[in-house]
C-alpha cells in the first residue's frame, strides 16, 4: 500500500488560482484526491490542470469570515465528504511601520488569520465528526522571522504558527492533523516585487543555500505527505520548504 495516495479523499484549496495554492491543488490532484479550490478570482488556469480529475469550484470571498461555514456546507453538499484543507488563500500590504495604515492591517489579519480560522474551525467540526481530516496551514519565514515593510503580514502568520499548534493539541486524539508549511521564497504575484528590486533579489538569492528562487511546484511534496497517511503522527509542526533559508 502507498501511504501518500490520496485516492478518494476530497481536498479543498483556498487561493488555488494561481501561485502556491494553484501548485499544492495540482500536486493532491496528482495523488489522486478530488480537489475543490476556494477563491474570488477565477481559477480557469487551475481548472484547466485539473480535467480528468473529479473537482469542483467556490467562488468566495475570503476578505471576510462571513463565508466561511457555508463554504463547508457546499463541499459536503456537493463532495459527499472533506479529508483535507488547505488554508493558502492570503494578501499582502507593505509599508513602513511608521506609515502602516490601520486599513491594510484590517485587511491583512483578517484575510490571512481571522477567515483561516474560522475556515478551521467549521472544516474541523465536519472531520471531528467523521473521526478524520488533514489541515495544512499555509504559514510563511515570517512565522518564524520579523521580515521587514509587512507588519501585518508578519503579525498573521505568527499567528498561523500559533494557531496550527493549538488546534492540532485540540483535535489530535480526535483524528484531526493540523500542520503547517512555510513556504521560502517562492515566484509568486506576492514576491513580484521583490524580485523586481536587482538589490532586493540578489540580496535574497545571496542567503538561500539552494541558490534559486522556489516554484509553487515546490511545495507540492510537502502538502502530499501532510496530507496523506504517512503524517499520520505528525500533529503541529510547522514545515518550512525554503531551500535552506532558515539553516543559514
Amino acid at each position: 500500500m502507498n501511504p501518500f495516495d490520496l485516492t478518494g479523499r476530497v481536498a479543498v484549496v483556498t487561493g488555488a488560482n494561481t501561485g502556491i495554492g494553484q501548485g499544492i491543488a495540482a500536486a493532491l490532484a496528482a495523488a489522486g484526491a478530488d480537489i475543490v479550490t476556494v477563491g474570488r478570482s477565477p481559477t480557469d488556469a487551475t481548472q484547466a490542470m485539473l480535467q480528468g480529475v473529479r473537482h469542483h469550484d467556490i467562488r468566495a470571498d475570503l476578505s471576510s469570515a462571513t463565508p466561511t461555514a457555508g463554504i463547508i456546507d457546499e463541499v459536503v453538499a456537493k463532495m459527499g465528504r472533506i479529508d483535507i484543507l488547505v488554508n493558502n488563500a492570503g494578501i499582502i500590504r507593505r509599508a513602513d511601520a511608521v506609515d502602516y495604515a490601520e486599513a491594510d492591517w484590517d485587511a491583512v489579519i483578517d484575510t490571512n488569520l481571522k477567515s483561516l480560522f474560522f475556515l478551521s474551525q467549521a472544516a474541523g467540526r465536519a472531520m471531528i465528526a467523521q473521526g478524520s481530516g488533514k489541515i495544512i496551514n499555509v504559514a510563511s519565514l515570517l512565522s518564524f522571522q520579523g521580515g521587514i515593510r509587512v507588519p501585518a503580514y508578519t503579525a498573521a502568520k505568527s499567528g498561523v504558527a500559533g494557531l496550527t499548534r493549538l488546534l492540532a493539541c485540540e483535535w489530535a486524539s480526535k483524528g484531526v492533523n493540523v500542520n503547517a508549511i512555510a513556504p521560502g521564497y517562492i515566484e509568486t504575484n506576492n514576491t513580484a516585487a521583490l524580485r523586481e528590486d536587482a538589490k532586493r533579489n540578489a540580496d535574497i538569492l545571496g542567503r538561500i543555500p539552494a541558490g534559486r528562487w522556489g516554484q509553487p511546484s515546490d511545495m507540492g511534496g510537502a502538502a502530499v505527505f501532510l496530507a496523506s497517511s504517512a503524517s499520520d503522527y505528525v500533529n503541529g509542526v510547522v514545515l518550512p520548504v525554503d531551500g535552506g533559508w532558515l539553516a543559514r
